[in-house]
């Protein structure tokens, strides 16, 4: 099943283009001109809006008295968001609604819920290995004619193929991520006198700039390990290109190859740099992912970061600081390593794991633009829903975000670590997570760190 699949989604990759990077660079780089707020909500200026179905147009069941659990890893801010999602969905149906908190790997954590009898109705898998190994596991249980329908009229291809294993439809790709954004503190680089860095030598000189102003040039959230393999896709697939990065992801080139080689020896020169990360790489490792982003945005003129590298969830935690998106906090594509600037998109797809009809009802919901604007109007959130009106999102950055992962259709080239088994790609203390964590303690172990890369990888692509 799995090398089916593997060869499917090649072809979906092979297809993608340069067409996805420029589009998020044209927008992109707008973006560090334009203000936050101040968007009347109307969709009638510049053609932004998006599709009309919203509101009465989608049916739900009617669920009274039937209950229904959601399982996922999200917390903080992005679960309280979540639960407006469902408590909608509960309004609508009469279900009552259960969140369940899921950890890293879900896939373990969802092992010992089906093995002790109490699998959630629901569950949200942020890998496309995950779904494939629920799958395997004969938990996934395919999507229904309504949501089909919901999927056919509001996703590309490209998004759902994602969500399939060998031509029968398991996800839901609710939530995307445009993981090719750097984000920064526009006080930090008016202070250095930098400007925004269109190329990797521009991007380390900057960086050397910043800390020669007295502020530590970049905040790295290595507690989260799943921003180190965001860091170093980024590097790889503008370096090495997109047929080596396909090649990669499927492990048909080992981890030994010397363009991981050269991909690892570029990242260093950021990690590596003494004073370049934030608190050092000690301290970079105890640092989770909304603490790395908050740091760069307090603080005054002294934060303890002048840019955070991840994607368009990023504003989400600025929204808890002071800090105004798009006027204190700007953004800019990830630099070009090689010939274009690279753009890597994640997901999160919900996946029924009951045969219930509050399961199916719910990934109608979460296949509509009526749950993707819920999301889209609280901010840091992306939806692939192209019938979402464009409109729901916050402000301008989102909006020009999200326009641009519509406008790419299926070109897209999704994260290679959730591409990979989730053992090597998306284990705390495991596989890729902990190699690449062991490399920022220790950039200069290049040839090191590639043969425990490759060991990892052989053994959970032969398994």
């Amino acid at each position: 099943m799995r090398s089916t699949l593997r060869t499917r989604r090649a072809s979906l990759h092979r297809r993608t283009t340069a067409r996805i990077a420029a589009a998020v660079v044209a927008g992109t780089l707008a973006l560090t001109v334009t203000a936050c707020g101040g968007d009347d909500g109307k969709d009638g200026e510049g053609g932004k809006g998006g599709g009309k179905d919203t509101g009465t147009a989608l049916k739900l069941p009617k669920l009274d008295g039937e209950s229904v659990s959601v399982a996922a890893v999200w917390g903080g801010t992005e679960r309280k968001v979540f639960l407006k999602v469902l408590d909608e969905f509960e309004k609508r149906t009469g279900a009552k609604v259960s969140f369940v908190p899921a950890q890293d790997p879900i896939i373990s954590f969802l092992e010992s819920k089906v093995a002790g009898g109490q699998p959630p109705d629901v569950a949200m898998l942020p890998q496309v290995g995950a779904i494939e190994q629920a799958v395997a596991n004969k938990w996934a249980k395919p999507v229904g004619p309504e949501a089909q329908k919901q999927l056919e009229k509001n996703y590309a291809k490209g998004w759902q193929d994602l969500g399939s294993v060998d031509g029968e439809q398991y996800g839901v790709y609710f939530k995307a991520a445009n993981k090719s954004l750097v984000w920064y503190n526009a006080k930090v680089f008016e202070n250095a006198g930098v400007s925004v860095p269109k190329t990797w030598d521009d991007f380390t000189k900057t960086a050397q700039m910043i800390y020669d102003s007295g502020v530590p040039p970049v905040s790295v959230a290595g507690a989260d390990a799943w921003t180190l393999t965001d860091w170093f896709e980024n590097v790889y697939l503008s370096q090495a290109g997109p047929e080596k990065y396909d090649r990669l992801a499927k492990h048909e080139i080992k981890w030994t190859d010397p363009s991981v080689k050269e991909a690892l020896t570029t990242l260093a020169e950021i990690f590596g740099e003494k004073g370049f990360v934030a608190g050092g790489a000690s301290r970079a490792l105890q640092t989770e992912f909304p603490a790395s982003v908050k740091q760069t945005f307090k603080g005054g003129d002294q934060p303890a970061a002048g840019m955070v590298f991840e994607g368009d969830m990023v504003s989400l935690a600025i929204s808890e600081t002071k800090a105004k998106v798009g006027t204190d906090a700007k953004v800019f594509p990830f630099p070009a390593v090689g010939d274009e600037s690279p753009a890597v998109v994640g997901g999160d797809a919900a996946v029924a794991l009951k045969d219930s009809k509050g399961a199916q009802a719910l990934l109608t919901f979460l296949a509509s633009p009526d749950a993707a604007t819920i999301w889209a109007e609280a901010g840091g959130f992306i939806s692939p829903n192209k019938s979402l009106d464009l409109a729901a999102y916050p402000n301008d950055v989102q909006r020009d975000i999200a326009e641009n992962l519509i406008a790419a259709g299926d070109d897209i080239r999704f994260d290679m670590s959730d591409q990979a088994p989730q053992s090597f790609g998306g284990t705390p203390g495991k596989g890729e997570w902990k190699a690449l964590q062991d490399f920022l303690k220790n950039p200069k172990d290049v040839t090191g760190t590639q043969k425990v890369l490759e060991t990892a990888a052989a053994k959970a692509y032969k398994d």
